[in-house]
């Protein structure tokens, strides 16, 4: 029955193909399967994209790049660099903030030692303590809306991009692939993508909520519930992204292995059963396999691109500002108060940790997406 469907779909597909061989034509069925995939459609809406990154960079002209086997990585690496660069200069100026704040009060608490009036030490503290904390809760809430918008504009352009690629895959005959690879992809994103704004970054909140708690009074501790929290979203998101590459993995080789088998089986029957043109249908679909190849890891390599332009800006802020409140931490200890040395290494470690939900969504996406060009690309 899959043998009957699949020479029905090399028949109707392959049909306009009779003839092509050479690379002028290749480029006219690449061409002819770009209008019909839509995918001018998918480029023009994934500029939105990228725009913040890589400004300079045509999506169509890097797709064109991409078909002849050619990436231009030194584009990458200047908006990768510009990135970092306009970052640093945000990180610093909060770095610098908080010292500032730590280093008046470590003035203020010598000044009222001296007085031996704990009453004022105590107020400098806490004035201390709150200027800390708004400072902290600005970037806060300014990352937190930037992680939440790149995981839904990361679950918006896999759902287009996914389509696109199966069918690519589907032209290449590796039909019982297809139908079982999308639907996990698409499924695995939008359940990660769901999970990290609707129940991680909730949870991450009020983690991050008990442990500025635990900070103002030794009378209130409730690190140990904060950590707990933190660390159980961790062992979810790993959970399902160890399920989603085991599964992805043995569906795609066992799948791969029939549909390999299928479509040369196809193919020959093609040639061998229709009259006089058989051969010139065989030789089709031979060219137009190779173009659908082509234009899927090229297509697949400018999606590969696009994720990590999504989840580049949120992920360098959070590796620099994990890494500045760390670097905070451990300049103040000399001269500040313990707890606000431990408030700030649990900052460092809530960004560590959205910097975790992110790279899994990346990577869940980058995965997926290096799986469907690998796709019957050696067949």
């Amino acid at each position: 029955m899959r043998l009957c469907k699949i020479i029905s779909f090399i028949l109707i597909f392959y049909l306009f193909g009779s003839g092509y061989t050479n690379a002028e034509e290749y480029t006219s069925i690449i061409n002819e399967q770009k209008n019909t995939l839509g995918i001018a459609e998918l480029l023009k809406e994934s500029e939105k994209y990228t725009n913040d990154i890589f400004d300079d960079m045509n999506l169509s002209e890097v797709l064109e790049e991409a078909v002849k086997g050619k990436v231009d990585n030194a584009r990458i690496m200047k908006g990768t660099l510009k990135i970092f660069g306009n970052e640093i200069t945000d990180c610093i100026t909060v770095l610098c903030s908080i010292i500032v704040i730590v280093i008046i009060n470590s003035i203020l608490n010598c000044v009222t030692d001296g007085l031996e009036n704990k009453s004022v030490g105590k107020v400098a503290y806490y004035v201390q303590f709150i200027l800390i904390v708004t400072v902290m809760v600005g970037n806060f809430s300014k990352i937190i809306s930037s992680v939440k918008d790149s995981v839904n504009n990361m679950v918006a352009f896999t759902n287009m991009l996914i389509p696109i690629l199966i069918a690519l895959v589907i032209t290449t005959g590796n039909i019982t692939t297809a139908t079982i690879i999308q639907p996990i992809i698409i499924f695995i994103t939008t359940l990660i993508g769901n999970f990290i704004n609707y129940i991680a970054i909730p949870i991450l909140l009020v983690s991050t909520a008990l442990g500025i708690i635990s900070k103002i009074s030794d009378k209130v501790q409730v690190d140990k519930l904060a950590k707990k929290l933190m660390s159980g979203t961790t062992w979810i998101i790993g959970i399902i992204l160890t399920i989603f590459v085991t599964v992805i993995s043995i569906d795609s080789s066992l799948t791969g292995s029939v549909d390999a088998v299928t479509s040369k089986t196809s193919k020959a029957v093609v040639s061998s059963l229709v009259p006089v043109v058989g051969k010139i249908l065989g030789d089709a679909v031979d060219s137009v396999i190779g173009c659908s190849n082509i234009l899927k890891n090229a297509l697949g390599t400018l999606g590969v691109i696009i994720i990590i332009g999504i989840g580049l800006v949120p992920i360098v802020k959070l590796l620099l500002l994990m890494a500045a409140y760390h670097i905070t931490a451990a300049v103040c200890e000399p001269i500040a108060d313990s707890k606000i040395v431990k408030l700030l290494e649990q900052m460092g470690n809530t960004f560590k940790q959205l910097m975790a939900f992110m790279c899994s969504m990346t990577v869940v996406i980058i995965v997926g997406t290096t799986i469907v060009i690998k796709i019957s690309s050696s067949g």
